[in-house]
């Protein structure tokens, strides 16, 4: 099988994981259960209390049920805003990753080259991871909380347990970051440009930097020396040592 096709195949795989993420911490959103108490009132009546994001509610045993939005958005405290915030973040991150994915997959064939389609994938793919992080911060806060409030000795308000919102989103960030991941593998070594030289590097010369402004004096130059300097200097020497080395020279005036 074809390295391409094997791409697309493993493109269509993660489309399908990150979609299915994307779709599970959509579901969480309008879910009550992110906390979860009973309480016992009497002893044939049984209360639960449950919330989520946007509003608590209570039921008990008879059927009956009420929910009540939080009464100021200003009143609330900075933990609910921020996990508020995260969680639209995901939702709509999640969205345009879908998008840029569908659309540079190889199976589509929307986009223009291959290059051009893995690095509309590569994006496809890092928006999808940041939408698996934004889930996966705002259920682990959210968890932590709860949490630490149950397990606090001195907490004397009421205490609540992790609601199955919780464990939906976990699910569906773990999907979502699993899928962008390879997404943005497999994208970004066919999409981004690589690090090292595509070519044959140049052999190491014995050239220095001088012998390297020898050879490429100007053509206006009055005389390019084509023998390495240190060489030709050799030559001189030796041409000066034989000269030094030769006897006086006489001349027939000399012995008259």
């Amino acid at each position: 099988m074809k390295y391409r096709t094997v791409v697309m195949y493993m493109e269509i795989g993660c489309f399908v994981s990150c979609l299915c993420g994307w779709i599970l911490v959509c579901s969480t959103l309008p879910t009550e259960y992110w906390t979860f108490s009973e309480v016992g009132s009497i002893v044939l009546t049984t209360s639960n209390y449950y919330s989520n994001l946007w509003k608590d509610c209570i039921s008990d045993t008879t059927g009956v049920s009420d929910c009540k939005d939080y009464p100021s958005m200003l009143a609330l405290p900075a933990f609910l805003h921020a996990c508020r915030a995260l969680a639209v973040c995901a939702v709509i991150t999640g969205f345009f990753g879908g998008v840029l994915t569908l659309v540079g997959m190889k199976c589509t064939k929307i986009g223009g080259s291959e290059v051009a389609n893995a690095r509309v994938t590569f994006a496809g793919g890092i928006t999808y991871l940041v939408s698996g992080f934004c889930g996966m911060i705002t259920y682990s806060w959210w968890a932590n909380k709860v949490i630490t409030e149950f397990l606090d000795p001195n907490f004397r308000a009421q205490k609540f347990e992790l609601g199955a919102a919780v464990f939906i989103g976990w699910g569906g960030s773990i999907l979502l970051l699993s899928g962008g991941t390879v997404l943005t593998y497999f994208s970004g070594k066919e999409g981004l440009p690589s690090s090292s030289p595509k070519g044959p590097r140049r052999p190491a010369t014995y050239a220095t930097a001088r012998t390297r402004r020898t050879y490429m004096l100007p053509a206006s130059s009055s005389r390019v020396t084509l023998v390495p300097p240190l060489f030709y200097e050799g030559r001189k020497s030796r041409a000066t040592r034989a000269t030094t080395r030769t006897g006086p020279t006489f001349s027939r005036d000399s012995f008259v």
